[in-house]
């Protein structure tokens, strides 16, 4: 039997999320590119279709997924979420598909998996690009047959689920490299929604700020409740790495630290400061040419990313090809050949 403490199986609970949404989903936005994103859920959302979501860490994956879900035929029932990247295999498998009593240590009483707790409504599987092949090769077996064996059990449980996951991986790439089955691939994929990162839909920053600032849960200590035009400049020059979670990270900081109920430009973190005024301050050099800074400003995206061609490529709005070609000019592929693609 595989040992599983009673400490792992109490701390499943914070791993999944369940609920019935609100008829309310309303998202937060003033871009095109997220109008887009929506009317495509518009259109989604009445399918049984399986969705996979994918984008940065921290850009709204579920909360796409919470939409797709809310304004479909299943909004009466539950939306389960649950981390696939959180959980090592064994126990993973007990809160997806449940276990029987004395299926391994700690486990006391039969358990409902997520599965069955979702049946009827949506499955939302974060993270899915992190499973392990084991666990690849019984989600596929679940998607294909529409059936589950708890752990420990004999007897098959018919669910009906709508799957949607969600990945900040390149599972394309993955799966070229052998690391996610191709099979379970185009199982999830049917239809792809990307969820921009934030530096791509700036123009939502405002909106997203006011709402942040208006429903936060500081806002009783009557501090940081609005930003003025300097401090809100800063934030349109700055790249935000970690997508929207980090300006809501942010807007609670500042529900806490401001100074008072204007939020200043000194109320803001220097890594957000010091990207307007490196802009500000820059003056034209004779001896620098644009082929220099060209290639200066591409290699600072490389790093910026790990060197990962495609999110550096996607950021300085540009393809994959002509960066390569780009990197190839300047003699520096090989110097980025050994990391992500």
């Amino acid at each position: 039997m595989n040992k599983t403490s009673e400490k792992d199986i109490l701390n499943i609970q914070h791993l999944s999320r369940s609920s019935v949404p609100q008829k309310s989903d309303k998202m937060i936005y003033n871009s095109k590119v997220m109008a887009d994103i929506m009317r495509l859920v518009d259109r989604v959302a009445p399918s049984s279709a399986s969705v996979l979501v994918c984008g940065e860490s921290g850009t709204g994956k579920e909360r796409i997924a919470q939409a797709i879900h809310t304004r479909g035929n299943r909004s009466e029932k539950p939306f389960v979420a649950i981390n696939c990247g959180a959980l090592r295999e064994t126990l993973l498998e007990s809160e997806l598909f449940g276990h029987e009593k004395g299926a391994f240590t700690g486990a006391y009483s039969r358990k409902l998996g997520l599965a069955e707790v979702a049946s009827g409504g949506t499955l939302f599987l974060d993270e899915i690009g992190e499973l392990s092949p084991g666990m690849q090769s019984k989600l596929l077996r679940f998607l294909q047959e529409g059936e589950i064996y708890r752990v420990g059990g004999k007897e098959p449980i018919t669910v009906d689920v709508r799957i949607i996951s969600a990945t900040n991986r390149e599972l394309e790439k993955e799966v070229q490299e052998g690391r996610f089955r191709e099979d379970l691939y185009y199982r999830i994929n049917t239809i792809i929604v990307e969820a921009p990162a934030l530096r791509k839909r700036k123009e939502d920053i405002p909106a997203l700020v006011q709402h942040f600032l208006t429903t936060g849960m500081h806002r009783y200590l009557n501090r940081g409740q609005i930003m003025n035009d300097a401090a809100m400049e800063s934030l349109l020059s700055y790249d935000w790495p970690g997508n929207v979670r980090e300006l809501q990270n942010l807007c609670e900081r500042l529900q806490i630290l401001a100074e008072g109920e204007i939020i200043t430009p000194s109320d803001l973190p220097e890594r957000i400061i010091a990207v307007e005024e490196d802009v500000s301050i820059s003056e034209y050099d004779p001896s620098v040419t644009l082929h220099d800074l060209e290639k200066l400003y591409i290699i600072k995206a490389l790093d910026h990313y790990g060197g990962n061609k495609t999110q550096a490529a996607q950021a300085l709005g540009v393809t994959i090809k002509t960066l390569y070609n780009k990197l190839h000019e300047y003699g520096e592929f090989d110097r980025f050949s050994v990391h992500k693609k």
